[in-house]
């Protein structure tokens, strides 16, 4: 690992190296999938109450504990508050409303609490320290185990600390080999802010998007995944894997939780199996070359996250 994510954070849960994402896996093909994926040896399930699927996703969870006889200790469930977006409409979230939309949350999911609770971006404004001051009340009630934010630059931090509130245990961000974000990880780092991996397969795939959102991820993006001449390509052919497996590794290697989606049980499997190989000392300094700067995700970087 890298200095700059070699920090441990003190957090309450062990989180798994390796979660399974939920983003854009409908409400009713939730059930099926995250089940299948705690068959498969996942122990960290990621939903938000953004995904609309927090009810389905709970579901799930219950099928997958009875097929395996897991308890419910066994398994790490992360969910995220909307924070809301004056930019989109939608009035921000102040104290009162971030505790309900976590009752909320949790109710959909059918748990007595969750094992880490987000804010999942810093489009609050003026109401973010308030939502951060929420969750701080929430997990000393203990019914959120931990705590953190998503898609959170630096500036977004230092108003927690200004505010003398408890720093984040994570921040959950776009993080793979065209989006390495150094200096936000090294500022994370020291302050002990654990971070989890998001996109991580973007290189190889489509830019996916919201309905009504145009894709971040340019054409000439696109064509480097498909290029047959590919260093993961490369890489998995030397190591015997895939290319997902290479760039799940290269996150897993850094010091990232990684969460990997899909709704194909064979692959589920794959993208989990990523502990039989290491990403060599050359390999990695070659993908450090790779780093494009800011990522192709709607939340980073967007200037209406930043008032």
């Amino acid at each position: 690992m890298t200095s700059q994510t070699n920090a441990t954070p003190k957090t309450a849960i062990d989180l798994p190296p390796v979660g399974f994402g939920t983003y854009l896996i409908s409400d009713e093909d939730c059930p099926a999938a995250v089940a299948a994926a705690i068959e498969a040896g996942y122990r960290h399930i990621d939903t938000a109450a953004g995904y609309h699927n927090e009810a389905g996703v709970g579901e799930g969870i219950r099928r997958g504990l009875a097929a395996t006889g897991l308890d419910r200790a066994d398994i790490c469930v992360t969910t995220k508050l909307w924070p809301g977006n004056t930019a989109w409409g939608d009035q921000p979230k102040g104290y009162d409303e971030t505790i309900a939309a976590f009752e909320a949350s949790r109710e959909a999911l059918g748990l007595d609490y969750v094992d880490l609770y987000l804010i999942h971006a810093p489009s609050g404004g003026a109401e973010r320290v308030n939502e951060w001051r929420a969750l701080v009340d929430l997990k000393a009630a203990g019914k959120a185990r931990s705590i953190g934010v998503s898609n959170f630059t630096e500036e977004h931090i230092e108003e927690i600390r200004a505010a003398g509130l408890p720093m984040p245990e994570y921040n959950q961000i776009e993080l793979h080999p065209w989006s390495q974000k150094p200096q936000l990880l090294g500022f994370m780092a020291g302050l002990g802010i654990a971070p989890i991996a998001y996109s991580s397969l973007v290189p190889l795939s489509t830019w996916r998007t919201e309905p009504g959102q145009s894709s971040a991820k340019t054409a000439e993006m696109q064509a480097a995944g498909a290029d047959a001449a590919s260093p993961f390509r490369a890489m998995a052919a030397k190591y015997g894997v895939t290319e997902a497996q290479v760039l799940l590794r290269w996150g897993v290697q850094k010091g990232f939780a990684v969460l990997p989606k899909s709704l194909n049980p064979a692959r589920m499997r794959q993208n989990i199996d990523l502990f039989g190989f290491e990403i060599d000392a050359g390999d990695m300094a070659l993908i450090e070359g790779m780093d494009r700067g800011d990522g192709v995700a709607w939340a980073t970087g967007d200037p209406r996250f930043m008032e």
